[in-house]
């Protein structure tokens, strides 16, 4: 899945990152355009997991 995709599927996607992680807030989750850095530092903050990983399991949705 490529950067235009995911923003494309992101509202999906954060349903499905809450559902999984249910300590995840829409603040969290916020996406803003050329923000990715900052999401996935939130995210590996919040769930103690590399970008990597992150990256992966949204992926995966």
């Amino acid at each position: 899945m490529n950067k235009l995709t995911i923003e494309g599927n992101w509202n999906e996607i954060k349903g499905k990152l809450k559902q999984k992680y249910g300590d995840l807030t829409d603040d969290d989750l916020a996406f803003a355009k050329g923000k990715e850095d900052e999401l996935y530092g939130r995210l590996q903050k919040k769930l103690g997991k590399t970008k990597e990983e992150i990256k992966r399991e949204i992926e995966e949705f």
